[in-house]
């Protein structure tokens, strides 16, 4: 089926443009007369041009994560009904919601019509489907297991998607708390704490240190304020752009490791999207050394993801991955052990499930008890600040009244 660009005229009167797949041009005509509309243009697209057109877009294309996951369930379910591919597809894209994402499940159609496979169609968009999820639906396509292992990936996407969602709604309150009480700290020592303390200083009176010292911060906010934020969000943006490069930001990322609860956090963090990759993966019929290599593509610390690069190396030579990923000392002592026992037992894909569970819990953990903690310190430093705000200015009310007396 060639692609058709069109013009026509809907019910209202109005001129629509848009693009439809067909035999020829006349049958184009005929599905828009079907539709209910009057053609005034019918265009053959050149595939060439086309496909310049879509690598061009395919840098930009992306799909949240929540629709990544929504749309490799309901591919599964589809492909498990018995549906082919290029079906499925389009009863995915007739049910989206969102024009981008109508616009790159068709795309997808359009390139599996053409003799494509559906891997590498997912391929030319690589912000909305990484290399992890392309390998497992190529994985998929060649041992002619597409829906089962979908049916995985979606186990997979929604899990991701549900911790990320669940630490994101957490951390709406204390964020919300953490601002209003920056905002009602700035506004006391803006223009609260001037005013009140400007009448003892016009006085003569000696200000007691704890006043003068709320008055000096209360004159760098009104003189330097917008001048500091503005440092720090340079800053931000300079130590980002230090970052980018790859020795730095492997040394930083070793550092963070280091510490004591940043560190264990990303450990946590990165050792079970690594265990969950790699027993996708290897589940899905991916051979080892190179599901080692897209699961270290997977890894947000750079640290790790040299470590796990090396483990493949030394996995493509003949060790064992316990072996190999025991020598780095860099993973938790009870993944080595359980990724020993899968290899021994011939179930390293379950142990490196139960490796996921077990991370991604103490993970959970580890964010609620941050997080638990987090709403107390808060209201304590808003309560402080409040506090010795108060106590600033009633201090030389105070002195004042001791002198009269």
């Amino acid at each position: 089926m060639a692609v058709f660009s069109y013009a026509v005229l809907d019910p209202a009167g109005k001129q629509r443009k848009g693009t439809l797949e067909a035999d020829n041009p006349r049958h184009a005509r005929q599905v828009l007369r079907d539709r209910g509309l009057v053609p005034l243009d019918v265009t053959a697209v050149n595939a060439d041009n086309r496909r310049g057109k879509e690598k061009t877009v395919a840098s930009r294309a992306s799909l949240p994560v929540a629709e990544v996951a929504l749309f490799t369930r309901q591919l599964a379910t589809l492909l498990q009904s018995a549906l082919p591919i290029a079906d499925a597809l389009m009863a995915i894209a007739q049910q989206s919601e969102r024009a981008q994402s109508k616009a790159l499940v068709s795309s997808l159609r359009s390139q599996v019509l053409e003799g494509r496979s559906l891997a590498t169609a997912m391929g030319q968009y690589p912000r909305a489907f990484p290399s992890m999820y392309c390998a497992t639906v190529a994985a998929g396509e060649h041992t002619g297991r597409l829906d089962l292992v979908l049916s995985k990936l979606a186990d997979y996407t929604e899990s991701s998607h549900k911790s990320r969602q669940k630490v994101q709604l957490a951390l709406i309150y204390p964020s919300v708390l953490l601002g209003l009480a920056v905002l009602v700290v700035t506004g006391l020592l803006t223009y609260i704490v001037p005013d009140v303390v400007k009448v003892f200083a016009d006085q003569g009176q000696a200000l007691p240190p704890l006043t003068q010292a709320m008055l000096d911060a209360s004159d760098f906010l009104v003189n330097w304020g917008v001048w500091a934020l503005v440092g720090m969000v340079v800053g931000v943006f300079a130590f980002r752009a230090l970052l980018r490069n790859e020795a730095r930001r492997e040394m930083a990322d070793a550092l963070t490791l280091k510490l004591p609860l940043a560190g264990r956090m990303s450990l946590a963090a990165n050792s079970a999207r690594f265990a969950g990759t790699l027993s996708t993966l290897v589940s899905s019929g991916v051979p080892l050394v190179d599901a080692l290599d897209i699961a270290a593509a997977v890894l947000t610390n750079t640290a790790l993801k040299r470590v796990v690069g090396e483990a493949a190396g030394q996995v493509r030579e003949g060790s064992s991955l316990k072996s190999a990923l025991e020598r780095s000392g860099r993973f938790p002592p009870m993944m080595i052990y359980m990724i020993a026992s899968g290899e021994q037992s011939g179930e390293l894909e379950r142990m490196l499930a139960r490796v996921a569970d077990s991370q991604q819990s103490e993970l959970d953990n580890r964010i609620a008890t941050m997080l638990g903690l987090l709403e107390p310190a808060v209201l304590l430093f808003m309560g402080v600040a409040v506090l010795c705000i108060v106590v600033a200015i009633l201090q030389p009310i105070f002195s004042l009244n001791q002198m009269i007396t």
